[in-house]
């Protein structure tokens, strides 16, 4: 069986400016903002919320079927995946479009300025849940409007349990399409600053939107997260990870770790703990896919941490 994973396959390129922004905005001038920065460090990641899920699902053994679309520059990202084994079965070529990127211009006080094409994650509505076999589990990651709310309602549909992960998302929703993927998951997951739109959005506290599923899971980053379930707060630490190299896709190792679980049949504490656990790993590396471990390492890592083996 295996667990679909509907969002985007994107490129990163990310710059770094070795100064201040707030040195060459003037704030008298911002009205006619004009400005250019230096980067002479630039590196081009492959990302994506379904990309970088599927990556982390894969190392953990876990059997990954990314739902995405994608533009006429894909080549690179398709022969990543190959080499990684990783099926592309429901990788949609959309012709005449990019495949989804950010543009990210990092300071040296942590900064950033960022710019966000979607490309061919428009056309994500192309792909049909109903077309992907064997499924028992699956996740709505940030993706295109329509396609979300089209692979929300196929899932729904076909009984397949699936997690609700809005990310950056989640402002292209009402309250009450908002409320209708609620009705529809199992699961709902966001980090603290998405909790509180998510919150002010619908008008509901997050422990009463916790009661229309079966799991709400909150990401605090370094504080560690907060599982909302059966009427308790579950609170999971943060794993103090060997170096804090670059946060980027912390979250989406995360959730990897969090489907490994469900899909397994671990309680949701036992799950938070192994997503936990991938996004220190994670977090070693620059990128969402440049960590490496194995089974064996990552099962030892979680029994130092959490004093037993899962894998």
């Amino acid at each position: 069986m295996h667990t679909l994973i509907c969002g985007s396959i994107a490129y990163d390129t990310i710059m770094v400016f070795h100064d201040h922004f707030k040195n060459h905005i003037l704030p008298e001038k911002i009205h006619i903002l004009n400005v250019a920065f230096l980067v002479p460090e630039i590196r081009r990641e492959f990302g994506g919320c379904a990309g970088n899920i599927a990556y982390n699902l894969d190392m953990i053994g876990g059997s990954p079927l990314i739902m995405a679309t994608v533009g006429d520059d894909y080549q690179p990202y398709a022969s990543r995946l190959e080499k990684l084994n990783l099926a592309q079965t429901h990788v949609r070529h959309v012709p005449n479009t990019f495949t989804a990127q950010a543009f990210i211009t990092t300071d040296l006080g942590g900064n950033q300025i960022t710019a966000f094409h979607p490309g061919a994650m428009n056309f994500s509505h192309h792909n049909h849940v109903t077309d992907a076999k064997n499924i028992n589990l699956g996740i709505i990651s940030p993706d295109g409007r329509d396609g979300m709310l089209q692979h929300a309602h196929e899932l729904s549909e076909a009984g397949i349990p699936f997690i609700f992960d809005p990310g950056q998302g989640l402002p292209m929703f009402n309250s009450e399409e908002l409320l209708n993927f609620i009705d529809k998951a199992d699961y709902i997951i966001v980090n603290d600053y998405e909790g509180q739109l998510l919150q002010e959005k619908v008008g509901q506290s997050l422990s009463a939107l916790a009661k229309l599923v079966k799991g709400l899971i909150v990401t605090k980053g370094s504080h560690g997260s907060v599982i909302y379930s059966n009427n308790q707060e579950i609170r999971v630490p943060c794993v103090r990870p060997d170096i804090q190299t670059d946060p980027t896709g912390c979250g989406d190792a995360y959730r990897a770790g969090l489907l490994h679980g469900i899909g397994h049949g671990m309680d949701l504490k036992t799950a938070g703990q192994l997503g936990a656990l991938m996004g220190a790993l994670k977090i070693t590396q620059r990128g969402g896919q440049n960590h490496k471990f194995d089974r064996n390492e990552i099962n030892q890592r979680y029994f130092e941490n959490f004093g037993n083996r899962i894998l």
